[in-house]
C-alpha cells in the first residue's frame, strides 16, 4: 500500500524509539549515537551537544564492536542476557501500572488495531483493568501501534518524552469526562519568546529556505524525494514536484521565515526541513489565528540526531514570533492526543498498473481480468452542466463552500484570495508549470452554481527495484460543497445521491488526466459514498492535532474498529 503517514509526526516517532533503543546511559544525559556516521557528531538526549565520536578512544570503539556483534549473537540464538532491553521491558510494565482506567480506555480507542489484538488475548472482554494486564503480555514494539502505511508504527512509552514537555493534551485527558471548555493550554507573551533559535548541535547550522530561488526550491524537492514518508516496505515514497511545493508552502499570507532549514556547517547541503503556513482555522465556533505544520524531513543519515523536537521546537519559536500560538498538523503515528482519527480508502482507476507495482494485491481467488473489469470507469461524465472552475466563479464557490463547511467542527475558514490559490488552476506561462489542482462547478441553467468538487494530485515515487514504472500518480479529493446538503433539516439520501454523482464524475475525469489511483480519507460526508464509488479501506489512518489548544473530540467518520461511522465526520479540514 502506498505511504499514507502525513509528515510531522511519523518520522519523529521513528526517531524517537531508535534513540530510546540506544539510550545507554544510566544517568539524565544519556549519549545518543549515530548508527550510520560515526565520524558525525553525537547529541545528548536533551539536545545538548555531546563529544564528537571522531574523538572516542579505540577502546570505546572496540566496545560499540562488541556491543553490535552481541546483539547480532543475541538475535540469531534468540538468548538475551539481562540488559537494556529487560530494562525496557520493566520500564514499559511500571509506565502500564501508572495508567488509570480511563487512560487504558483511551489507548485502546487510539489504536484499533491495538484494541483487537488485546480483546483477542483477553477472550473478548474489554474490560480496562483486564486490558491493562493484557498489555503486559505482548511484546514491547507491539504496544503502541497507529496502522500507519501499510504496518504498524511501533513506539514505546518513553518516545512521549519529547511530548511530555509540550503544551499538547495528555493521554486520556479526554476520556471518560464530561465535555470541558475549548480554549488555549498555555497562554504566552511575544516579549517572552526568545528572538535568536536554540544552537543546534556542532556541525550544523540553522538557514531559511528560499523558496523563490529556484536552486533552494531543488533542495528541499530533492531532500524529500530522497528521505521523506515512505510505507513500512520501502516500496513506495512521495514525491512532491516544485509546483506542488509552491502551492502547498507559499498560500496567501506565507511567510519566508516559517520556511525553515538545517544545513551541514561544511558541505552546505540541507539535511533538514520543517515548514508552516498561516490559517484560520475553526474549531466548532472559535476561529483561530493558527499556522498549519508540515512537510518535517530529516536526512536518513541523521535521523539519531534529535533533529526533529529541535525542528519543532524552532517552527513553533518562529510562529511564536509572529503572536501565532496554535497550530494543526497531521500524522500516521498516535501522540498526545489526537483530536480526530480519520482512515485512508483508495479507488483504484488503473488496477493493472496498481497491482503490478505492489500498490493493490490480487484478492484470494480472483484474476486480474475481473479486478480491471470491477474498476472499470467510464469515458463521459453524467451530470449537466459539469465544468471546469474558471475566475468568474470564485466569489460563488467560497459562498458556497463557506456555507458547506459550517456543518463541521473542524474546518478551515477561507477567504476569496484563499479560494483563488487553493482551488483555480493558474494558466498563465509565468505561474506554475504544471497543473496541481482540479476543480469543477456545476452550473444549472439560471447560471447559478450549484455544486464544486475538486482534488489535487499527489505522485508517489516508486523505489522498489526491478518495477517498470517510475511512479504511481494518485489524486486527492480535496474540497467539496453542494447547496443539496445545505437543507434544513439535511435530506440525507438525496445528499448521498448527489455526492455519488459528483465523485463519480471526479473519477471519470481522474481518469481523464492519467491518474492511476483517486484517495481519500473519512472525512466531511465521504462515508455516503466511499463504498459505493469502489474505495476500498487502506491501512493507514491519519491523525488529527492541535498544539497549544484543548479541544473535545472531534468525530473522523469512524468507529472505534475503525470502520466508516454512520455518523459521519465531524472534520472538514484536508491537510496536503
Amino acid at each position: 500500500m502506498a505511504a499514507e503517514s502525513k509528515p510531522i509526526e511519523p518520522q519523529l516517532a521513528e526517531e524517537e524509539s531508535k534513540e530510546e533503543s540506544k539510550d545507554k546511559g544510566k544517568g539524565k544525559e544519556a549519549t545518543i549515537e549515530s548508527e550510520d556516521d560515526g565520524d558525525e557528531p553525537e547529541q545528548t538526549a536533551d539536545g545538548s551537544a555531546g563529544a564528537g565520536a571522531g574523538s572516542a578512544a579505540p577502546s570505546t570503539a572496540a566496545k560499540k564492536k562488541k556491543s553490535k556483534k552481541k546483539k547480532l549473537k543475541e538475535a540469531l540464538t534468540g538468548k538475551k542476557s539481562s540488559s537494556a532491553a529487560d530494562d525496557k521491558e520493566a520500564e514499559m510494565h511500571k509506565a502500564i501500572d501508572g495508567l488509570t482506567p480511563d487512560q487504558v480506555q483511551g489507548l485502546l480507542d487510539l489504536n484499533p488495531a491495538l484494541a483487537n489484538e488485546i480483546a483477542a488475548a483477553n477472550n473478548g472482554s474489554t474490560d480496562p483493568n483486564a486490558a491493562a494486564e493484557a498489555l503486559k503480555t505482548l511484546k514491547l514494539q507491539d504496544i503502541m501501534t497507529g496502522l500507519a502505511a501499510s504496518g504498524k508504527n511501533a513506539k514505546d512509552m518513553g518516545a512521549y518524552k519529547f511530548w511530555s514537555t509540550q503544551p499538547v493534551m495528555k493521554m486520556g485527558e479526554d476520556t471518560g469526562k464530561a465535555p470541558f471548555e475549548d480554549g488555549p493550554i498555555k497562554v504566552q507573551k511575544v516579549e517572552d519568546v526568545p528572538t535568536e533559535a536554540a544552537p543546534l548541535v556542532a556541525g550544523f547550522e540553522w538557514c531559511t529556505v528560499n523558496l523563490e530561488k529556484p536552486e533552494e526550491l531543488l533542495e528541499v524537492t530533492d531532500l524529500l524525494e530522497g528521505h521523506y514518508v515512505e510505507d513500512n516496505e520501502a516500496l513506495f515514497r512521495f514525491k512532491y514536484s516544485k509546483s506542488i511545493l509552491n502551492w502547498a508552502m507559499m498560500p496567501p499570507g506565507w511567510k519566508n521565515d516559517w520556511h525553515v532549514g538545517v544545513r551541514a556547517s561544511q558541505s552546505r547541503k540541507l539535511v533538514g526541513f520543517i515548514s508552516a503556513v498561516p490559517v484560520e482555522l475553526r474549531v466548532r465556533n472559535r476561529v483561530i489565528h493558527a499556522s498549519e505544520v508540515n512537510f518535517l524531513c530529516i536526512h536518513k543519515k541523521l535521523r539519531s540526531k534529535r533533529l526533529a523536537p529541535v525542528l519543532i521546537k524552532e517552527i513553533t519559536r518562529r510562529c511564536n514570533l509572529e503572536n501565532v500560538w496554535q497550530a494543526i498538523y497531521t500524522g500516521g503515528t498516535v501522540l498526545p492526543t489526537p483530536v480526530s482519527t480519520c482512515r485512508y480508502f483508495h479507488r483504484a482507476i488503473n488496477w493493472q498498473k496498481l497491482w503490478e507495482v505492489g500498490f493493490s494485491p490480487l484478492p484470494p481467488n480472483s484474476k486480474p481480468q475481473y479486478q480491471i473489469r470491477k474498476y472499470a470507469v467510464p469515458d463521459n461524465t453524467s451530470i449537466k452542466g459539469l465544468r471546469e472552475m474558471q475566475e468568474k466563479d470564485v466569489d460563488a464557490v467560497h459562498g458556497l463552500l463557506k456555507r458547506y463547511l459550517k456543518r463541521y467542527d473542524m474546518a478551515p475558514d477561507w477567504t476569496g484570495e484563499d479560494i483563488v490559490h487553493w482551488l483555480l488552476h493558474k494558466k498563465k506561462k509565468d505561474q506554475l508549470e504544471e497543473q496541481v489542482v482540479w476543480s469543477y462547478v456545476v452550473e444549472d441553467e439560471h447560471h447559478n452554481i450549484t455544486d464544486f468538487i475538486s482534488f489535487y494530485c499527489l505522485e508517489s515515487s516508486i523505489i522498489s527495484p526491478g518495477s517498470k514504472h517510475k511512479v504511481v500518480r494518485a489524486a486527492y479529493l480535496f474540497y467539496y460543497a453542494t447547496e443539496v446538503g445545505l437543507t434544513s433539516p439535511v435530506d440525507q439520501p438525496a445528499l448521498k445521491k448527489r455526492l455519488n454523482d459528483l465523485v463519480a464524475d471526479a473519477t471519470i475525469l481522474a481518469k481523464k488526466y492519467k491518474f492511476d489511483v483517486f484517495n481519500a480519507l473519512s472525512l466531511m460526508d465521504n462515508g455516503l459514498f466511499l463504498e459505493d464509488q469502489k474505495f476500498g479501506a487502506g491501512d493507514g489512518q491519519l491523525h488529527y492535532y492541535l498544539f497549544n489548544y484543548r479541544a473535545n473530540p472531534i468525530a473522523g467518520g469512524v468507529d472505534k474498529r475503525n470502520r466508516l461511522d454512520d455518523n459521519l465526520s465531524g472534520i472538514g479540514f484536508t491537510m496536503l
